[in-house]
């Protein structure tokens, strides 16, 4: 079995006055409270959009549930690695914005940056966050909501660059469309998150 991905929309500000080292805990304790048993009940169908998690005092934060994938993070992965494969074959009209809209979601412009898992896990040197698949502070998120916005109207001209790099291959999203599918619903999810002024985190 693949690793999931369960996002969240939290406030930082909430969690900033909470340890470093406690942070994640508490957004684990939220999706998946000892307590209750429904979570892995038997025929428990998985939940689409936004909805909050079912411990107790979770206001702070909200759980997505994504209606194009089954709940895995390698679509999200397969549609970093997509477009990597692409943004060379794009013009910078388009491939700037798209890039600002993916990093740190779905693909890393550097790798080597942690973006705000220090926020949610004290950082150590040589040592890589396993318990955080993102984190996106919410200053980031106005910026990509913008990109988005740029980008959206133009997906169209990613077809044929896609089709030239990711058509075919393995560990690419299976379809032009699944991957546009995915890309619009993390534009929702960002400008959900920028209304609200939260941020986003990701965890296994």
């Amino acid at each position: 079995m693949g690793m999931d991905l369960t996002l969240f929309m939290a406030d930082w500000g909430w969690l900033g006055a909470v340890p470093v080292e406690s942070r994640t805990g508490l957004l684990e304790d939220a999706a998946w409270p000892e307590e209750s048993d429904v979570l892995f009940s038997p025929g428990r169908e998985r939940a689409h959009g936004w909805r909050s998690p079912p411990g107790p005092g979770a206001a702070w934060c909200a759980e997505y549930g994504f209606t194009t994938t089954t709940g895995a993070y390698a679509p999200h992965a397969r549609a970093g690695d997509a477009w990597a494969d692409t943004r060379l074959l794009i013009g910078p009209s388009v491939r700037e914005p798209m890039d600002t809209f993916l990093d740190g979601l779905v693909w890393e412009a550097d790798p080597a940056s942690t973006g705000g898992r220090g926020f949610l896990s004290p950082v150590v040197a040589g040592r890589l966050h396993r318990n955080i698949l993102l984190a996106c502070p919410p200053e980031a998120l106005p910026g990509k909501t913008r990109a988005w916005e740029r980008v959206e109207p133009r997906l169209e001209e990613l077809r044929a660059p896609f089709a030239a790099a990711c058509e075919g291959w393995a560990g690419r999203p299976d379809t032009f469309e699944d991957f546009v599918a995915l890309l619009r619903e993390w534009g929702d999810v960002t400008a959900t998150a920028a209304r609200r002024g939260w941020g986003l985190v990701g965890l296994p």
